[in-house]
């Protein structure tokens, strides 16, 4: 209230204090709805992924009850440091919403898996199978470096090896690429899988039992999905597939640290990953991100594979076309090995778009003998690892 006196004009302020009853002020802050505060909590990202957890689902609840801001999680993780850093993320988040004074943050955790289980990191549940012996993740972080075509092949050394040792029909293959398929064609496989009652019969070819959203949709059909489909189609291929009795099951899984990855560590408990990488830093940089990854939900990283990592001319000559040692210096950085070194040469992308793996149709080439030479090694560690439950 302005009021004009003798010296001038001066500002009065009704007050309880001078008899006078203050105006009605309004409250200038919009109103915060619930899916306000779940836009906002999209900037949380969930330790060591790309993704934040709205979209991984794990914000159960929200809203804004006076000037206190309520949210409820669900998580699913053995790392005791992993709720607790979400909830100082989400605190922080929350206090910078206009309006918001206090918060009340509920985190309901599960445990990822019981102490008998198999493997060592955050995933795997009640619906894990109990038939598959070792799970590995075949991961690169970064696309267009063979990673695919790599787990074909390393699936097919696996498949030999362990046929070898009198276990024929032993190794799995799961495409976890939803977006892009490719594995069928590598391997030499089409067709639908048959279903035996709620479950799925996964398709065999040289050995490897291979499941594969490309049986699944036509070829001309592109899969335009949001994230919790991803993550529900994955627990499918986990649960629902009736892959029997196996000594490995390798998982392709896609480029990057998002959906895929995430749904798989919290429904198959795995027991180490395997990083494929080209040499050069655009790609080792990135690998090393997707290792870094795995180590935050405690998935032990068996080592590198550096893939198209020199190419032979016909004198026999070495050409290193994408540089040299990002392999080996991905590896030291992670704190783990080496596992291989595999040539570019024209019969291995010959062979993965004929269907007929390299390792299959020239077992004796030099590319196909790398590729046993890194299945040994994987099962060599795999071997040192004690499996409860077994003899």
């Amino acid at each position: 209230m302005i009021v004009a006196g003798r010296q001038g004009i001066s500002i009065y302020t009704p007050s309880p204090h001078n008899n006078v009853k203050p105006p009605f002020v309004p409250n200038f802050y919009p109103t915060v709805t619930p899916d306000d505060i779940k836009e906002a909590l999209k900037q949380v990202k969930y330790p060591g992924f790309s993704r934040d957890i709205v979209s991984f689902g794990l914000v159960r609840s929200a809203a804004l009850v006076g000037d206190t801001a309520k949210v409820s999680l669900a998580l699913t993780t053995s790392d005791p440091k992993i709720p607790l850093h979400i909830k100082q993320e989400v605190d922080k988040c929350l206090r910078a919403l206009p309006g918001v004074k206090a918060t009340v943050i509920d985190v309901a955790v599960a445990p990822a898996r019981t102490a008998s289980a198999p493997g060592g990191n955050l995933g795997g549940n009640a619906g894990a199978p109990k038939t598959i012996k070792y799970a590995i993740a075949i991961a690169s972080g970064k696309g267009g470096v063979g990673k695919s075509t790599f787990a074909v092949n390393l699936a097919c050394a696996l498949a030999q090896l362990l046929t070898a040792q009198g276990r024929p029909g032993r190794v799995g293959l799961m495409d976890c690429d939803i977006y892009g398929p490719s594995v069928p064609l590598m391997i030499g496989l089409d067709g639908r899988p048959q279903v035996e009652g709620d479950n799925l019969i996964p398709m065999e070819k040289h050995g490897v039992k291979v499941m594969s959203m490309g049986f699944l949709v036509d070829d001309n059909t592109p899969v335009v999905w949001r994230g919790p489909m991803i993550m529900k189609t994955i627990q499918q291929f986990v649960q629902n597939v009736k892959w029997g009795e196996l000594d490995i099951l390798l998982v392709d899984l896609p480029p990057g640290t998002g959906d895929a990855q995430l749904s798989l560590v919290q429904t198959l408990p795995l027991d180490g990953a395997v990083l494929v990488t080209t040499p050069q830093p655009a790609a080792t940089n990135v690998a090393r991100k997707g290792g870094l990854m795995f180590q935050k939900v405690n998935v032990p990283l068996l080592g590198v594979a550096e893939n198209m990592s020199y190419f032979l001319d016909p004198t026999g000559q070495k050409h290193t076309i994408f540089g040299e040692g990002g392999g080996q210096k991905t590896a030291d950085s992670l704190g783990t090995v080496l596992l291989g070194q595999v040539p570019l040469i024209p019969e291995i992308r010959a062979g993965g778009d004929a269907g007929k793996p390299i390792v299959v149709t020239t077992p004796n080439s030099p590319a196909a003998v790398t590729f046993r030479d890194i299945g040994d090694r994987i099962l060599l560690q795999l071997s040192r690892k004690p499996v409860p439950g077994t003899t």
